[in-house]
């Protein structure tokens, strides 16, 4: 539901509305037009009467939003989100490349990845600690010591560091240590872990499920938001079709559909969505062309040796020359 305010409405009259649906368990969210101030209410509206929000003399007129997602939606929040996450802008014409290993082996490998990502331009350094592995016996990862390992590159480059969880026994480790937390996509619709991370007021990066529609994506940043989280970075990573000639399909089309939906940034992670190193740079391309406000890509400096999906990360040098051609598309389609 969204309460229009009539034209000149003060600070002092918008109070009691606040306190008074706040009391009733809702999430209140202000909007702010070029010429139109609004009030969101998120929640379980339906307890709310037009009698009891037009009894206050600044409410013009009532919206009631269709829509499951209000604070990941455009009706709640119309103009389109830019995050600042320790001096990097993503969303809203703000690119930001996110690159780094699939998972942390060992202190030389994440630190030699994370210095030549950030010689080539990438804003953060992603590497996982803890790994979800369809086999029970594939790498898993190293855990709270490739947290450590993380802390160090960020340490070394600057760079911060973007990484997944798992389960809630961590969250306070990531909060303190991690400073964008990622979902996978086997944990899209785990909304308990949704809620929770969303409680620490992290940025979130948000991978859309293999099979999952674009409405149960946001309804998963919904969780997320209404947790308390402020900055949801949407990531579109390929879903499961009848295809078998990549490891997944890309759907490019989330991207302008998702713009359409919702405020939040969406990046494109090119590595996952193919299964393929050398289908990373057309499919990079293809997404900076098409509007994406990031790419997450998977570095490693030996993937022949790679403990974890090798055969989709791309060499330093292949990196650098791709960061080189995403820049002339930018500046093509600006």
């Amino acid at each position: 539901m969204i309460l229009i305010l009539k034209q000149g409405t003060q600070e002092n009259e918008i109070n009691p509305i606040r306190q008074k649906f706040e009391s009733m368990g809702l999430i209140i969210q202000e909007i702010k037009g070029e010429s139109t101030r609004m009030i969101g209410l998120a929640g379980d509206t339906s307890q709310v009467t037009e009698d009891e929000v037009m009894v206050h003399p600044c409410v013009e007129r009532i919206m009631r939003v269709s829509e499951p997602y209000k604070l990941a939606g455009r009706k709640f929040h119309p103009e389109t989100s830019i995050f600042d996450i320790m001096g990097r802008k993503i969303g809203g014409g703000e690119f930001a490349v996110i690159a780094g290993p699939c998972s942390v082996e060992t202190e030389e490998q994440i630190l030699s990845v994370a210095e030549s990502v950030k010689k080539s331009g990438a804003d953060f350094l992603r590497g996982g600690a803890f790994k979800p592995r369809t086999s029970p016996y594939a790498f898993k990862g190293l855990g709270l010591e490739g947290l450590e390992l993380l802390e160090l590159a960020r340490k070394e480059t600057g760079l911060p560091i973007v990484t997944e969880i798992m389960s809630p026994e961590y969250l306070g480790v990531f909060a303190d240590k991690v400073d964008i937390i990622q979902i996978g996509a086997r944990n899209m619709q785990n909304f308990t872990l949704l809620r929770q991370v969303g409680e620490l007021k992290k940025p979130v990066l948000l991978k859309r499920g293999l099979s999952s529609t674009i409405e149960e994506l946001l309804m998963s940043a919904e969780y997320i938001i209404s947790g308390g989280a402020s900055q949801v970075i949407l990531c579109e990573r390929g879903i499961r079709t009848f295809e078998t000639s990549t490891r997944n399909t890309l759907d490019l089309s989330a991207i302008p559909v998702l713009h359409k939906k919702s405020h939040l940034p969406v990046v494109i992670d090119p590595s996952h969505a193919t299964g393929y190193s050398d289908l990373v740079e057309s499919m990079s391309l293809a997404a900076a062309a098409a509007g994406a406000d990031g790419l997450i890509i998977e570095v490693h400096n030996n993937p022949e040796k790679a403990l974890c999906d090798g055969a989709q990360s791309v060499k330093p040098d292949i990196f650098d020359s791709l960061i080189k051609k995403i820049k002339k598309i930018r500046e093509i389609i600006k």
